[in-house]
């Protein structure tokens, strides 16, 4: 049985505060724990029988690093679980350290940038999009949704194994950046995306849900877009889902980059 001290402890990591002093995370499924496994250490499997039989000997490899390897039942994982309906595996992950914010990234290729996107779905949604989209950085400022929020987390599909996402003040970033380096943002009054020429590098900014992006980082945005809607006269929705708007600039860039 899983003890009640680990059971507590997993609980606890619903929480930021607890994430934050403990550097760990909660992944639950069997596609999220396979993409994850590479890329995070693990520091707690918990996993039915079927589940831990498939794959042997990768359970022993971790065992010989030092995670700490349960087999439980179908009950006995749904006490620990954060979801309702478990899927035969739950892992508790360690965070990844924090490193410096490589700005000369926003030079050599197109990355993301987060203004304030409160909604841990939408977060893990956009991360997952960026993966599709062969972006692997994403910038995101202190007030973004928490990166290891469990429905964050869920909702990457495994995506944050491939993509980095940095925490810092985006007005910072930016400030820094070369004066030459494309920050584009999307505002009601921009240019029609479709019209306007797009860089294969620089960041694409993506605003809060219902503040759109901050005033400050607008100030630095040098590059202003409007998706438009169709046909232009229709009375229509005021806004997209931020993460619906993500794709739909993401697809549009690597659509530009591939016939440019």
């Amino acid at each position: 049985m899983i003890s009640k001290n680990k059971i507590k402890l997993i609980r606890s990591l619903e929480q930021k505060k607890f994430r934050k002093e403990c550097q760990l995370f909660v992944a639950e499924g069997h596609k999220l724990v396979d993409d994850l496994l590479p890329a995070f250490d693990c520091a707690f499997l918990a996993a039915r029988k079927e589940w831990l039989d498939t794959r042997r000997e990768a359970v022993e490899t971790l065992a010989r690093k030092g995670c700490e390897i349960q087999e439980v039942s179908a009950e006995e994982l749904q006490k620990a679980s954060l979801q309702k309906n478990p899927q035969d595996v739950l892992v508790v992950f360690r965070q990844r350290p924090a490193g410096g914010a490589p700005e000369h990234l926003l030079k050599e290729q197109l990355c993301l940038g987060l203004d304030g996107v409160q909604d841990p779905g939408n977060l893990g949604t956009i991360i997952r999009i960026a993966d599709w989209f062969g972006i692997e950085h994403i910038f995101c400022s202190p007030d973004t949704a928490d990166l290891y929020n469990p429905k964050t987390v869920q909702a990457t599909m495994g995506a944050m194994a491939r993509v980095c996402v940095h925490y810092l003040s985006l007005t910072d970033l930016l400030r820094t950046a070369n004066a030459d380096i494309p920050v584009y943002g999307t505002f009601l009054d921009g240019n029609d995306m479709y019209g306007t020429e797009l860089s294969p590098n620089g960041l694409i900014v993506m605003g809060n849900e219902g503040k759109g992006i901050s005033r400050d980082v607008a100030s630095l945005i040098n590059r202003k877009l409007y998706i438009p809607n169709y046909p232009p006269e229709r009375n229509t929705s005021e806004s997209l889902n931020v993460a619906v708007a993500t794709a739909i600039v993401c697809a549009e860039f690597r659509r530009r980059d591939t016939i440019g």
